[in-house]
Formats: C-alpha cells, structure tokens, sequence
C-alpha cells in the first residue's frame, strides 16, 4: 500500500490545479479513471474567462484568477454580450455586475455590435444593444491542464491513470482508496470528481452535498468561404439564446446554453439540442448552417446554490469537497486552487482572495447541510 499525504480524486481542471499546489506541501497522487485528464467537462469547454455570472462570489473568483492565468494557456480576446428584444433589463444587470471587475466595458448600440460581428441581425428581429468587454481572456484547456501537470510532476507528484477509485473507507488517521493497479493510505482524501463527487462521497460513508450535473451541448460549423471571423468576440446573448466564438479563421463554435439534468456519464448530444443550436443562431444572425464540423456534450456540475465548493466534510476528518465549479471551472481555477491549498493545509488565507472579499466560508461544503 502506498503511503501519500494527499489523494486527489479527479484530474479535471479542479483536481489537478489543487494537487500541483499541495504536492508542495506533501506526496500528492491524482487518481484519474479515464486514460488521461481533463477528459469530461475540462475538456469539452468552450474556455472563456468573463464576468457574465449571475452569483458575485463567481465573479470576485474570477477577478482574483485572471491575473494568474498565463499565456499560452490564456490570451486576451474581446467578449460581446448582446441582448435580443426584451433582454433590456438583462443587459443592466450583467453591466452593472461587470463594471466592478471590469470597470472599461463598454455599452454600445446594435449597430456598433454589427460592426464586431457581421453577421448579427438588427431591428425588430435582431439584438438592441450590447455590451463590449475588449479585455476579455481566450483560454486554452489542454495547455492549462498541461501547465499544472508539469507542475505536479516537478513536486515529486503524480497522475495515477487508468485507476478509478473503487472503494474508499478511513481506518485510524488515514483513508484507504483501493484502485484496480494500487491501493493508497492517504492522511486527505480530496473530492474533485466532477459529476461523480457524490458517487464517490457515499462510497466512502460521507453524505452528499448534492451535486447535480447538467449536460450542454456544443457544435462547430464552417463559415462561407473567403469570411475570416478569427478576430470576432466571443458573443453571448445576456439572457437565454446562444453564444458564438471563433475557432479559427473559417470556423465558428456554437451553444445554444441549453441544461439538462443528467447522470454523471460520457454525455453526448442528442439531436434536439444540436438542432436548437443551429436554430438559434440562425435566428439572430444572417448565417446559414448546412453542414456541422463537429458536436460533443459535456456536464457541467453545480451546488443547490450554483456556487463552487471546497472545505472539509463538517462530519468525515481528512475528506475535502472540491466540487461544483459548473461552467465556470476553467477561469476560477486558479483562485480555486489557491484556495484549496490554504483549507487543505491551514495555511493563512491567500492575499489574492482577501483581496476580493472571498472568505473560505462562503465556499464551505456545511452550507449546504444547514436546514
């Protein structure tokens, strides 16, 4: 039985940021079921940081993470958010929730929008305003999960794959975590499964938190020949509709922002979403969608309160929550992260968080217990 300080659950971007900063600390193993990280909801992101989030924990999260994140990983990229008839309240809302972090956006009207984004249709079927964030932030998932695994190794740590957790039980002042090649005596058991921390928190006797993955669905389509859209924003409806980004010179990604409760599993898209995503972004744009490049699907997964979790079980000594991160996973990381390392290990609390008025409190897994 190898002996190790901490075993992280899950090489998805929560698991695997956490453990490159607590292999610092100790011996560290990430215990991976799929054959490599960031497989699931890591790697089927549409990876862009910005500020339009309902809940302001989410975005103080993100305001502390943007400066730790590091070309090539992340490049500045502008944002669009574009608001359809009846959004005008919605588009307030996001501004007002913006400005704080990002004091430079900008409110523009539709026609300036059309300017960004050929392609938008304006008037009685098209947007009414917008909002320009030219300081918006491209991320790269591969390198980000790249960067963090380097940085694991180079503490003396690891990534166990191929090795799914198939019990997990706490004998004396340790957790046991049996996978099918090698079993860990491990002083913290960290929880960073994604869809399935819940499955394996009732594994190890801990009571769930209630975590409920939601599936999205993704699709890239080729533009006409001779359009270069590389240097469009990404642009997202403020309210419900779709977002757009560039995927090269001739490609756009599209979703429609559709949640479905799901089981944690593979997801793939179901024909009804994909058709959803070509409908809606038909609908307010002249672009015509003959022939998709690709789909896929992911889960996104979130508290009862949709916001993310990291902290000790109040009622299981040495099990940590590192959960919920939903759709937002990629650019809070990094403080995330941070944070993690601090609760795992009681270090004082990191500048960078204080800074934003986040306190671990406010990410506490007890929370969601209270009656």
């Amino acid at each position: 039985m190898e002996q190790v300080d901490f075993l992280v659950v899950g090489a998805g971007i929560a698991g695997l940021s956490a453990a490159a900063r607590l292999a610092l600390h100790g011996r560290t193993v990430v215990c991976e079921a799929e054959e490599a990280p960031g497989v699931h909801a890591s790697g089927r992101s549409a990876a862009f940081a910005h500020f339009d989030m309902d809940a302001p924990l989410v975005r103080a999260l993100t305001a502390a993470s943007i400066p730790l994140l590091e070309e090539p990983a992340a490049r500045r990229h502008p944002a669009l958010f574009i608001a359809l008839e009846g959004q005008e309240d919605a588009l307030d809302r996001v501004e007002a929730g913006y400005r704080r972090w990002a004091p430079a956006v900008e409110r523009i009207d539709a026609s300036a929008a059309q300017e960004l984004v050929p392609v938008l249709k304006t008037g009685a079927e098209g947007i009414i305003g917008a909002l320009l964030d030219r300081d918006g932030r491209k991320l790269d998932a591969h390198a980000l999960l790249e960067q963090h695994r380097h940085a694991l190794g180079a503490a003396g740590g690891r990534i166990a794959t191929r090795s799914p957790v198939t019990a997990l039980r706490h004998e004396g002042a340790h957790w046991i975590v049996d996978t099918p090649g090698q079993s860990y005596a491990a002083r913290i058991v960290v929880n960073a499964a994604g869809a399935w921390v819940d499955g394996v928190a009732q594994m190890a006797g801990v009571a769930p938190i209630g975590i409920q993955p939601l599936r999205r669905t993704v699709i890239t389509f080729d533009v006409p020949e001779g359009m270069d859209v590389s240097a469009w924003p990404f642009t997202k409806t403020v309210g419900p509709g779709f977002y757009i980004e560039p995927e090269g010179r001739g490609r756009l990604l599209a979703c429609p922002m559709d949640e479905h409760p799901s089981e944690p599993c593979d997801a793939q898209p179901e024909e009804e979403d994909i058709a959803l995503a070509a409908w809606r972004v038909e609908e307010a744009t002249a672009l015509e969608i003959r022939r998709l490049a690709s789909k896929w699907a992911g889960l996104r997964s979130f508290a009862p309160d949709r916001l993310p979790v990291a902290g000790f079980d109040p009622a299981a000594p040495g099990f940590f929550w590192l959960a919920g991160q939903g759709g937002f996973g990629l650019q809070t990381s990094p403080a995330m992260a941070l944070a993690a390392e601090a609760l795992v290990t009681n270090a004082e609390w990191p500048e960078a968080l204080r800074a934003v008025d986040v306190a671990a409190a406010q990410l506490a897994p007890g929370r969601l217990r209270q009656s």
